[in-house]
């Protein structure tokens, strides 16, 4: 129990800045995330502000978690912070290919995937933000049929150069297609129409071609299968 308010359910991850846990809310009964920030690296939450700030600003972005609030509990006799935020059902990225045919999609699928994270992501670059650390194991699949419905995990809240970071989040989704086609195994014998977007893996190429996750998202919605 947390402040006689969350019945802590379960772990759902740990990284270098803390541990994720999914409550419930005793009042409603409704499961929410809290990240729980380790003291040494959160000082005078400044971590935790940085992250609810962006989160609150990206609220808008459907392919964005929703923040709900932050507390502080004690443990140990030290205070410990931590970030509520909405629970999204569904199957990380990297265990949803792990489970498909192959352990892969095919070409038209993972453009539909690509297609997805590439709007979502231009929503998140048109209010001046960025992931930062974009991979299989941060993006949630919640459905996915004709097209895919996604969420991110982790957003990245650090550093001033946004415009390199944006980058990186272009070169990341190419490497998220890439890497749902099954890789290098099966690169060679991709059609020309994925070898186009995928340069290579060359960042040079891919962001001279692109420039944008809006031009990706242009290309994907013309190109000829």
């Amino acid at each position: 129990m947390i402040s006689n308010k969350y019945e802590v359910m379960g772990q759902l991850g740990q990284g270098w800045e803390g541990e994720v846990y999914l409550i419930k809310e005793l009042s409603t009964g409704i499961e929410r995330t809290a990240k729980f920030f380790f003291p040494l690296r959160n000082i005078k939450d400044r971590n935790l502000r940085s992250y609810a700030r962006k989160l609150h600003k990206l609220r808008n972005c459907p392919i964005v978690i929703h923040y709900h609030t932050q507390d502080v509990v004690n443990i140990h006799g030290n205070d410990v912070s931590f970030l509520i935020s909405e629970y999204v059902e569904g199957e990380l990225l990297s265990s949803f290919l792990a489970r498909q045919p192959g352990k892969r999609l095919s070409a038209f699928a993972a453009a539909h995937m690509l297609h997805a994270l590439a709007e979502g992501m231009q929503c998140v670059h048109q209010l001046g933000e960025y992931h930062g650390d974009l991979h299989t194991d941060n993006i949630i699949v919640q459905r996915f049929g004709l097209g895919f419905e996604l969420k991110l995990l982790d957003m990245f809240y650090r550093g001033p150069t946004r415009s390199a970071y944006m980058q990186d989040d272009l070169v990341d989704l190419i490497h998220v297609f890439y890497e749902a086609l099954g890789g290098r195994k099966f690169y060679a014998r991709q059609p020309q129409s994925v070898k186009y977007i995928c340069c290579g893996l060359r960042r040079s190429l891919i962001v001279r071609k692109f420039r944008s996750v809006l031009r990706l998202r242009t290309h994907l919605e013309s190109m000829q299968w």
